[in-house]
């Protein structure tokens, strides 16, 4: 057995926040490629909904990777893992092929992506598959050897023969995706109404169902004020659109956002939001951290223990 694949062999999963920001994202996918990736793992598996940030994801595990949907509106054709030949092993064909199916099904059979990924691997070839459930059904039960949910978290799984299956991910970041629709667009919105004074000079963190913005120096904000404020302009149920990948329309104005893909329709979506109405001070760094919260009973989390994890 390899050394690496001893190495992961009694890898079950990992949780990270997902990053709301794009530059965060590919951060993360470098990081999940650098602790969790084998040379040997030839099929990776992608679930998420469209916008999650997957391709942003897996630009970060794989730099300088061709995806055959890029984000820029470059779509890749001939869709180049249908061109693996039978009979050559191709020692200048990619040694690494993407593909995202949702979209790729609208113009080629599922079958024909099926056999076109599994004769990929057989030749040793490495194939990254976003949307990895919808192929699933048609690959004979061969799973992904590193399985990647993307919702309200990036899970990192390694499937064995008792699984975890794509369907269990995806029931998972399906249904946590929309706290982070919620919580980055209420992120948006407090930033928008302090980003004059504060402009460069916070950070953004998380905690579940919610954010977080880090200050180095304690910042002269009425918590309450704001919160009031925010809950304004929800109850106004004011749409949010995406403008480019660094600008949202709040309304008919402009605001600067690393991530205009994850938010949700209208400021009416949001539920149930709060400012924790102090500035905790983070014993490690000494900033100041103004904590927001949504879509949950959160003065029940037990102080400062949003992040509990219940089995």
């Amino acid at each position: 057995m390899p050394y690496s694949d001893r190495m992961q062999k009694n890898h079950l999963y990992s949780v990270f926040f997902a990053p709301r920001g794009n530059v965060r994202m590919a951060d993360l996918g470098m990081q999940i490629a650098q602790q969790y990736l084998s040379p040997f793992d030839l099929l990776i598996g992608i679930v998420g909904e469209g916008g999650s940030g997957k391709s942003m994801l897996v630009k970060g595990m794989f730099p300088g990777l061709e995806l055959t949907n890029d984000d820029e509106g470059v779509n890749v054709r001939p869709l180049p893992i249908l061109d693996v030949d039978e009979d050559d092993s191709g020692f200048y064909s990619p040694h690494t092929y993407h593909l995202d199916i949702r979209f790729e099904s609208a113009f080629t059979q599922m079958h024909v992506l099926a056999e076109a990924i599994l004769k990929a691997i057989d030749k040793k070839k490495r194939v990254i598959v976003e949307h990895f459930d919808l192929i699933y059904p048609f690959l004979g039960g061969r799973n992904a050897h590193l399985l990647i949910g993307v919702g309200g978290e990036v899970i990192i799984t390694r499937p064995n023969l008792f699984g975890p299956e794509p369907e269990d991910l995806t029931k998972i970041v399906f249904g946590s995706i929309r706290f982070r629709k919620m919580a980055h667009t209420a992120e948006d919105l407090c930033e928008h109404l302090i980003l004059q004074k504060y402009k460069g000079k916070y950070t953004h963190g998380d905690v579940k169902h919610g954010f977080v913005l880090s200050f180095a120096e304690k910042p002269d904000i009425d918590l309450k004020r704001l919160e009031t404020e925010v809950n304004e302009l929800i109850a106004k149920d004011i749409p949010i659109s995406y403008c480019d990948e660094e600008h949202i329309l709040i309304g008919d104005e402009l605001h600067h956002c690393t991530g205009p893909r994850m938010h949700v329709r209208t400021t009416g979506e949001i539920e149930e939001f709060a400012l924790l109405q102090d500035l905790p001070v983070e014993p490690m760094t000494g900033r100041y951290l103004l904590v927001g919260l949504v879509g949950s009973d959160w003065e029940k989390a037990g102080g400062k223990d949003f992040n509990k994890i219940v089995f």
